[in-house]
């Protein structure tokens, strides 16, 4: 069985998302996604979310790509997570371009993904301001 593993915040989730979880999937038979806690989202990337990472978790698990759902609490966990749970390909936005290439070190291929280039969280948050303060 091939594993991949993706890693992501998962904030107002959107058809981008769902179409990166379809490419991750599609590279192997068992997908896990790791989704950045409140705690390490705040403190390390200083990013405030909408969705606490419970309910983030509970959207993710119900996409039918995903298999595993489990938190990121650090940067640095994502080497110790391709050996806990055996990882062959390591999946991620192509926002990222040869960030993760240090994991080709621990036996895993890294795939860059290009991202659905008309939607991001961010974009919806901008466009949601611009709204409000027309109004």
């Amino acid at each position: 069985m091939k594993r991949v593993i993706t890693y992501g915040t998962f904030d107002l989730l959107h058809y981008g998302h769902i179409n990166l979880l379809k490419r991750a999937k599609a590279l192997g038979d068992y997908l896990i996604v790791a989704i950045s806690s409140d705690e390490f989202n705040w403190e390390k990337k200083h990013k405030k979310t909408y969705f606490t990472f419970e309910q983030r978790k509970q959207l993710v698990e119900a996409i039918r790509y995903v298999d595993l759902v489990i938190p990121e609490e650090s940067w640095d966990q994502k080497t110790s997570d391709v050996h806990k749970y055996d990882i062959d390909t390591f999946a991620i936005g192509d926002d990222w371009t040869g960030k993760f290439d240090f994991l080709k070190d621990e036996g895993v291929d890294v795939v860059y993904l290009s991202r659905t280039p008309e939607i991001s969280t961010t974009q919806i948050k901008t466009d949601l301001n611009k709204n409000a303060e027309k109004k």
